[in-house]
């Protein structure tokens, strides 16, 4: 007998108390700019034990403008921008030489919050692209190396040649160059807190760049 996908569905919840808990956000005592903020949320998201609290989702769209989203991770997050990595030829690298501006979003189900972040992409210089690449584990530079993310496979031997080749290369250069390995940073017009509420009154503050550096603060309904 298959599994009925709506009687499953109704037998979920969400933010169930035993697992989640679900603290205020007092808008009063929110920094006047965005970026202080996702930090202590990150922090607390980890101290909540919530699961992989580093990967997001990220949206792009292609040339004709049709959408795409997939989930990737963090690899940092200060004044130049919210920065993560790709190959230039894989498919979001090239929806984002195509149109230049991502979403990103974070769920915390441990605390019940979101983050939403939006706004135009930019690439870091090769070397800070390369030095970041290099910081990270054998098995990322290993991915790396593989390379032809996003082309047709013609089969899971080809992979595992390639993939073995490509370990083997990481365990004995752990500098080798990926040159088509990209740091992107988005830089963002839009950050939205979400927290929820468990009589779904639900805060959400968003911050929209005004002008330069400034930073206007304001409520959705939710």
């Amino acid at each position: 007998m298959g599994t009925d996908l709506h009687e499953l569905l109704r037998s979920l919840r969400v933010w169930d108390p035993e697992v989640t808990d679900l603290p205020e956000l007092d808008r009063a005592a929110a920094p006047a700019e965005p970026l202080p903020l996702f930090t202590r949320w990150f922090a607390e998201a980890v101290a909540a034990g919530q699961p992989e609290p580093h990967t997001m989702s990220l949206a792009t769209a292609d040339a004709g403008g049709l959408p795409d989203v997939r989930i990737v991770m963090l690899h940092g997050a200060d004044a130049d921008g919210w920065s993560f990595a790709s190959h230039a030829h894989s498919r979001k690298g090239g929806h984002l030489a195509a149109r230049p501006y991502a979403a990103l979003v974070f769920y915390w189900s441990v605390l019940g919050r979101q983050v939403r972040v939006r706004g135009p992409v930019g690439t870091a210089p090769a070397e800070e692209a390369q030095a970041d690449l290099h910081a990270r584990s054998t098995g990322a530079l290993a991915a790396a190396l593989t390379g032809r993310q996003s082309e047709v496979l013609g089969s899971p031997e080809e992979l595992a040649r390639a993939s073995e080749a490509a370990w083997e290369r990481a365990r004995r250069e752990q500098d080798a160059p990926a040159p088509s390995w990209t740091l992107y940073r988005l830089r963002p017009d839009e950050v939205e807190f979400f927290q929820g509420d468990a009589l779904r009154r639900h805060t959400r503050l968003r911050y929209r760049r005004s002008s330069g550096q400034d930073w206007t603060r304001e409520l959705l309904w939710p």
